[in-house]
């Protein structure tokens, strides 16, 4: 008796096991039966991410009761596979926390998740590993495979910020002005030798005639401005300003005759003006002045414009008129000389001798200038390190030689004098740009971004730099505004990520012709379906880089493509 119930136990237990491992059989048996829309059907890389979306039906009465399942989308590339996050399900009758699939009505799910991009992820495939279990069973089911590769264009942004420079403010020709004075005694005309020989017009004398002889000097012309004081008849100030003039100019040739300057024999060199009553000199005078009544005088002017009631009122005003008639009258009647001559910088040619040969003759302005006539980048980095040493408080020396050290692919020390010229020009919006492009060379996106954002004004460098920020983020639209009419490959690969596929083309044909410019062409020929455009550009770009073959081979965006002999002996 013992013996029967023993046995019995044993079919039964038998029974139970086969009806476990049954369920999960049958649910692999028929694990065809559930679809997969993965949208999109290609994976895309987006922001250095691949996200994925897929929508699974499960259909009616495959999924068991007591059966739970461990769904995960594993992306398996050469050498390597990442796994998407795990999504568990479970039947009607599991105890447990996972979503329930009704047996008898089967369900549809939606599942998303991302992981990092990798390059080799290029060429993969995306497959649903599945792990079943009812009770302390498990089974694994086969693999299966439900997309294939991802498309990477964004990765193809060319990492090359642009660095901005601290601009020299080297003028070779500077303006010049020198001025000097002569003053009248009330109703006269005549030129008084103690003004003849005052300091101030001996001053302008040497000038005249330094800036004559002075080979890198040029005299320009001279300006006569006469003037009466507005007090008495405006007929008889007229006449009066006039013979001022004709006197002070005698003066003034006959001064210059005498040393040697030939330009007094030239009448279109001399500029005369005429100003009968100097109502403006005489508001400026007061303004300055601390004269009893001011406020009131000046209100008569702003109230008045005819010159009788102006001076009417203000000899009204009886307790300032005596002072205005002795400080402020007497230096309006006057002949003003106006010298206007150029200074003349260095050459060129002579920058260029001189930054090699004694660049301690230079100062920081023509230094920093003549490194830009440099072609070579190590002669510019020699003349921005003089700089340093020359002018160790002037952010731009630092700044200039990061630069030139950074287009040299020494980042590490470009980035040293970068934060040597923010030291002495802190928050300066050329040094925050260029510690920007720093950080995004170093893939250190977040920070790029608080340099870019901090480096407003900067000039055009930095909205470009912004807009490799904007790519390799995602955000293809704000990558479009950023680059706006730059015809760079960039601004064409912004366009095309944001499906302006017309935009593109333009750039990529305005622009200059390198191979990533054909390159980009082939991928719009490949989303536009022109199968010539596809190889035809494709055929220029990998023969003028050959670099660019693997990458085509890998491109998912050429996946028609990869059975096509013509593509297959342009990539090979």
């Amino acid at each position: 008796m013992k013996r029967t119930l023993g046995l019995a136990a044993v079919v039964a237990l038998s029974g139970v096991v086969a009806t476990s491992c049954s369920s999960l059989k049958q649910m692999e048996k028929k694990a065809d039966q559930v679809t997969y829309n993965v949208t999109p059907e290609t994976l895309i890389a987006k922001g250095g991410m691949v996200d994925l979306k897929i929508d699974v039906t499960y259909p009616a009465k495959y999924f068991k009761k007591k059966v739970t399942l461990e769904a995960t989308p594993v992306l398996r590339f050469k050498d390597g596979e990442k796994a998407y996050e795990m999504k568990a399900l479970q039947g009607e009758k599991v105890q447990g926390n996972a979503e329930m699939i009704p047996y008898k009505a089967g369900k549809t799910i939606s599942y998303t998740s991302q992981i990092p991009y990798e390059d080799a992820m290029r060429l993969s495939d995306l497959e649903i590993d599945i792990l079943g279990k009812k009770g302390k069973k498990s089974a694994q089911f086969a693999p299966r495979k439900i997309a294939q590769g991802v498309l990477a264009t964004e990765s193809m942004v060319q990492n090359v910020p642009a660095i901005a420079l601290g601009k020299d403010a080297f003028q070779r020709i500077i303006k010049e002005q020198q001025e000097a004075a002569i003053y009248y005694l009330i109703n006269s005309a005549n030129v008084r030798s103690k003004q003849m020989t005052s300091e101030e017009m001996k001053k302008l004398q040497e000038y005249i005639k330094m800036a004559a002889t002075s080979e890198d000097m040029r005299l320009n012309g001279i300006d006569v401005r006469s003037y009466a004081s507005p007090d008495g008849a405006v007929d008889w100030n007229d006449k009066l300003a006039n013979k001022r003039e004709t006197s002070s100019s005698a003066f003034l040739k006959k001064q210059m005759r005498k040393n040697k300057v030939e330009q007094y024999k030239d009448e279109e060199f001399f500029k005369n003006y005429v100003v009968a009553e100097d109502w403006d000199g005489f508001k400026k005078a007061m303004e300055e002045s601390n004269i009893q009544d001011k406020d009131l005088i000046l209100r008569v002017l702003a109230m008045h414009s005819d010159p009788e009631v102006r001076e009417r009122e203000i000899k009204n005003i009886a307790s300032a008129f005596a002072t205005i008639a002795d400080q402020i009258l007497p230096k309006l009647r006057r002949s003003l000389f106006v010298v206007n001559a150029e200074k003349i910088g260095y050459s060129d040619e002579e920058l260029i001798n001189l930054a090699k040969s004694n660049p301690a003759q230079l100062n920081v302005e023509e230094l920093l200038y003549a490194a830009t006539l440099f072609d070579n980048a190590a002669d510019q980095l020699a003349i921005y390190q003089t700089c340093k040493t020359q002018f160790p408080n002037d952010w731009r020396g630092f700044n200039d030689a990061g630069m030139i050290l950074f287009q040299m692919g020494n980042i590490a020390e470009a980035k040293a004098d970068f934060e040597k010229a923010n030291s002495l020009s802190s928050n300066n919006p050329v040094v925050q740009n260029n510690l920007g492009a720093v950080a995004l060379k170093n893939g250190d996106l977040k920070q790029a971004e608080v340099y870019f954002g901090a480096a407003t004004g900067a000039g055009n460098e930095v909205n470009y730099n912004k807009g490799i920020v904007a790519i390799m983020g995602g955000d293809y639209a704000s990558a479009v505004n950023y680059f706006g009419q730059c015809n760079c490959v960039n601004a064409a690969l912004a366009n095309i990520l944001a499906g302006n596929n017309n935009e593109a083309l333009k750039k990529l044909e305005a622009g200059e012709q390198i191979p990533m410019a054909y390159y980009l062409k082939a991928v719009i020929g490949a989303r536009t379906n022109n199968d010539k455009m596809v190889l035809d550009n494709l055929r220029t770009a990998c023969s003028q880089d050959a670099s660019l073959k693997a990458l085509a081979a890998t491109d998912m965006e050429f996946a028609k493509y990869f059975e096509n002999n013509d593509f297959v002996t342009i990539v090979k």
